[in-house]
């Protein structure tokens, strides 16, 4: 019988099919698995499914002989070390598509609520500390005629640029390959220079770790906000802290972080930083279509036919 090894408890239906083609080993535990734990609890899966808080590393790989395939419960991977898993011949799977609506809504509402304070504002009224109606208080900024710069152009990066048109919004990317119609291609220094507002959706990989930097930041308007629903560590938090201290952006909205779920204590003080524990995906629907596609990845692989969607890179 096979063994399936699942890291975090998914929703009945879900775990119902993993069920019904093999015993299902469900960690039941709260936050990641433990590495050690992880390692041994492996050791006879044929399967595995995972989050982006698990590791799944060469030596997790080496202490699994019978494993068939990684199925992710994630777009990311980068949890993952795909060409260690390839070369034993296990399949990696993601959970593209399912939350590309789901993501690319949620960047929306961080640009909305970072623009218009909207945190701030319910924070004062929390403390005691709004007053009544001013004419000046707490204004934010309008959205239309703005430039939003997309730095990668995916599926989220496209549906976000989609729901533009309905701001009044004015769409610029960078891409190495991809197009978008209605939407101006730019270099990157371009795009920080005259973007509005900068919202990140690259993957993460050596070239992109802190893609933006101290040194991107300040080529950014000083009345320009960064949202981040991509990976924490394309960010580099230091010196974002150290910008958004300084008033050298507007604000900025992340749901992603370097070390999750540690923040950089320089941003949590900041009433310019919208900071939001990773809820991009964050709907019923999407994380039960998340789990979904996970599972009947393992199912396929086990059954022997090809995944739904393989990690091919």
């Amino acid at each position: 019988m096979h063994r399936i090894l699942v890291t975090r408890k998914l929703p009945s239906s879900v775990t119902a099919k993993l069920e019904a083609i093999g015993e299902v080993d469900l960690y039941a535990g709260e936050g990641a698995m433990p590495p050690d734990e992880l390692r041994a609890r492996a050791a006879e899966a044929h399967a595995i499914v995972s989050m982006l808080t698990e590791q799944i590393d060469s030596r997790l790989l080496d202490a699994a002989p019978q494993l068939k395939v990684v199925s992710n419960v994630a777009v990311g991977y980068n949890n993952i070390d795909v060409p260690a898993a390839r070369a034993r011949g296990v399949i990696v799977t993601n959970t593209p598509d399912v939350l590309t609506d789901s993501v690319a809504d949620f960047t929306w509402a961080l640009i909305l609520a970072i623009t218009r304070r909207l945190s701030e504002g319910e924070r004062a009224v929390r403390s005691g500390a709004w007053k009544g109606w001013a004419f000046d208080y707490m204004l934010g900024t309008e959205l239309r005629g703005k430039q939003l710069g997309l730095i990668g152009l995916g599926r989220i990066a496209k549906a976000v640029a989609a729901r533009a048109a309905a701001f009044g919004v004015k769409v610029a990317y960078t891409s190495r390959s991809a197009t978008l119609e209605n939407a101006e291609k730019m270099s990157l220094d371009r795009l920080l220079v005259t973007s509005d507002i900068v919202s990140v959706h690259v993957p993460l990989t050596p070239e992109t770790k802190h893609l933006i930097d101290k040194k991107a930041i300040a080529r950014m308007k000083r009345s320009a906000y960064l949202i981040n629903t991509s990976r924490g560590p394309v960010i580099d938090e230091a010196a974002l802290a150290w910008a958004l201290e300084h008033r050298l952006l507007a604000g900025a909205a992340l749901d992603v972080y370097e070390q999750e779920p540690i923040v950089h204590p320089g941003l949590l003080g900041l009433d310019n930083a919208l900071l939001i524990p990773h809820l991009g995906s964050g709907t019923t629907e999407t994380r039960t279509a998340m789990a979904d596609l996970a599972a009947e990845n393992v199912v396929a692989v086990l059954s022997g036919r090809p995944p739904l969607t393989p990690i091919t890179a």
